[in-house]
């Protein structure tokens, strides 16, 4: 149902970087589908949702996610979401125990942040708009303003869609090589003529190490591949289906 990596098995934090598997949906959404915004039974996504906050043992009221709009903001929360309370952003930092905090993906890069010594995590939501951005130089500007130290804080990519399964078109590779020549290292061509394969995790892990944190890790997991564990939005597509299932990453500090 999820799993857990080594850096961030650290005293008083809980994470998962949940998979497809141990849920209640059926069909192209079988089975731990979270995602509020797909078109999934409703009742069947809170039944999931709630099975992830079990895992982490919170309320269901307590495990938070954002609402998604591939943006470089965040939010910092301190408790349950109130009516119509502002949702909208890609990453969460909190240093309140007993607070999940998670973001949604389906070939995304999910990452979950923590400063065990601060008590203070985050988790972002980054695709290539995100990262290239700033979401993830933000998320450890917002745990700063809770008192993390980024020399002190960990940061794990969970699974992403992989260089592999990622061709993107020429304008694609255009805008990240005119907004910092290096960004050349993350192409390589593809048997399309003009066409290149992205590698997004190795621009991720590379924004994050720039920013100076004291661990940088990737679980090496390609959601595109691996069809048994991960929702991908690309094999959808490709596919021609209907719709998709979102995973949850989450983390939180125990109460």
């Amino acid at each position: 149902m999820k799993i857990e990596a080594e850096a961030l098995n650290l005293e008083g934090i809980r994470h998962g970087f949940f998979t497809r598997e141990g849920g209640v949906s059926k069909g192209i959404y079988e089975s731990l589908n979270v995602g509020l915004g797909s078109e999934d039974v409703r009742d069947t996504v809170l039944e999931n949702r709630g099975r992830v906050a079990d895992a982490l043992r919170v309320s269901t009221d307590r495990l938070l996610s954002p609402y998604q709009i591939h943006s470089p903001d965040v939010l910092i929360v301190e408790g349950p979401w109130e009516d119509g309370q502002h949702k909208k952003a890609d990453a969460l930092v909190t240093d309140r125990p007993g607070l999940a905090i998670g973001i949604l993906t389906a070939d995304c890069g999910p990452i979950l942040f923590a400063d065990p010594a601060a008590g203070v995590v985050g988790a972002a939501h980054s695709g290539w708009k995100g990262a290239l951005t700033g979401v993830l130089e933000n998320t450890v500007s917002a745990m700063e303003a809770r008192g993390a130290a980024r020399e002190n804080t960990v940061a794990v990519l969970g699974p992403t869609i992989s260089r592999q399964s990622y061709e993107v078109g020429p304008e694609f590779h255009d805008r990240f090589v005119n907004d910092a020549a290096g960004n050349d290292v993350y192409f390589k061509p593809s048997e399309r003529d003009g066409h290149f394969m992205f590698d997004l995790p190795a621009f991720i892990t590379d924004r994050l190490r720039e920013t100076g944190l004291g661990k940088v890790a990737d679980l090496n997991l390609c959601t595109y591949c691996d069809e048994d564990r991960f929702f991908s939005y690309r094999r959808t597509t490709h596919r021609g289906e209907p719709d998709y299932g979102r995973q949850i990453s989450a983390i939180s500090l125990e109460a």
